[in-house]
């Protein structure tokens, strides 16, 4: 045997042993890799049931679908409310076109915002609904879709009560207080009656009141009403730069009246999905308030400006403004900072709780920022369109 013969032997041998050996190693890889995934699986396995254990706890309704719609998980509370297994397609028994809607666009990536929708089976429910995608398979094998489900029927019919007491009890309070104003109307027309100095001190001091009782009425109804109405979303285009300067153009007098000067920065294209009634409600009570505790020759200040997505408009005036310590309770109803000052110029506590139901009804934010003795900002922040 030649010396190239010996080393083509020793060199087939080390690479035998070497391929060998991978495929040891591979084996060996791959039994661990198998062990792995096995525990992985079991863990997993464990962990889902983990979870959907505690979601059959939850006191509200939660429901986890396929793209297809289909239910694969549906906890103790969902099954209670709306008779319904796994397996079922949600399009059967949730039939709402805005949550199914949703629910598409969910699965293609989009942020949706939390649904407030009616059901009409055998009774009608009031759901609100906040759907979560989860794309990390925390449930399933597979991206699916969540639906944490609030049923605000009974609040709902809390408040329709409500609402109704509201409207009763002010029809009750209109009838004597229509008599009260017509009497106090006749004492003007009668010069005897006018003339008298104990009425004549009193006259202005009725007839103030009477208006502040009628104000009130207006303001419970409208706030009752408002309550009840605040889960319907506006669906109409609002070009917010018309609207604001329809809405000056109704205080031309007034200011000209109390000899305040209303200033109004605008820009273009500036519109918002709103209702343009509750719009004006809003406006026209920041407006009030501003008119209301101001002094003559001031300024207010309505600024309209951009922010990323966000259609701002700002209401600023140098009135009595109000202490830091007592800003966060200022949309609290009938709480006024000065209760004799909202008594002298009509206020009801009302104006400011009224917008801020009307402002999250549009989906929007309001703040206030106000420094005592120099004025308040008040901002409200709408989603752009």
């Amino acid at each position: 045997m030649d010396l190239l013969t010996v080393i083509l032997a020793v060199i087939v041998a080390i690479l035998t042993y070497l391929l060998l050996k991978k495929e040891r190693v591979l084996g060996i890889n791959n039994s661990i890799e198998k062990d792995n995934n096995k525990i992985k699986f079991v863990e997993n396995k464990d962990y889902r049931k983990s979870i959907n254990n505690l979601l059959d706890y939850f006191p509200e309704e939660v429901l986890i679908l396929d793209k297809s719609k289909k239910i694969l998980f549906n906890n103790k509370s969902s099954k209670n409310l709306f008779q319904i297994k796994s397996g079922e397609n949600i399009s059967s028994i949730l039939r709402n076109p805005d949550l199914l809607n949703s629910i598409d666009q969910s699965f293609e990536g989009k942020n949706v915002s939390d649904l407030e929708i009616e059901i009409r089976n055998q009774s009608v429910l009031r759901l609100n609904i906040t759907i979560y995608l989860d794309k990390n398979s925390l449930f399933f094998d597979q991206t699916t879709c969540v639906l944490f489900i609030r049923d605000l029927t009974e609040f709902y019919k809390f408040q329709q009560l409500k609402s109704d007491f509201v409207a009763n009890v002010s029809h009750e309070l209109r009838t004597p207080l229509q008599s009260i104003k017509m009497g106090l109307e006749s004492f003007e027309t009668n010069l005897d009656i006018k003339n008298n100095p104990e009425v004549k001190n009193l006259l202005p001091i009725m007839t103030s009141q009477s208006e502040r009782m009628e104000n009130l009425i207006r303001d419970l109804l409208s706030l009752s009403k408002i309550e009840l109405q605040e889960h319907i979303r506006p669906t109409h285009e609002i070009d917010l730069i018309e609207l604001m300067e329809y809405i000056i153009k109704t205080y031309d007098k007034i200011i000209s009246k109390n000899d305040i000067k209303l200033k109004f920065n605008k820009i273009d294209n500036f519109k918002i999905i709103g209702d343009r009634d509750k719009l004006i409600e809003i406006f026209t009570n920041l407006i009030d308030n501003s008119i209301k505790y101001s002094d003559k020759n001031k300024e207010i200040t309505i600024t309209a400006k951009k922010e990323n997505d966000l259609n701002i408009i700002s209401v600023e005036d140098k009135g009595i403004g109000i202490p830091k310590e007592l800003i966060h309770r200022i949309t609290e109803r009938f709480f006024t900072v000065d209760p004799s000052k909202s008594r002298s110029v009509g206020g009801t506590g009302l104006g400011l709780a009224i917008v801020k139901h009307l402002v999250a009804q549009h989906r929007a934010e309001m703040f206030i920022n106000s420094v005592k003795n120099q004025g308040t900002t008040v901002e409200i922040k709408f989603k752009a369109l």
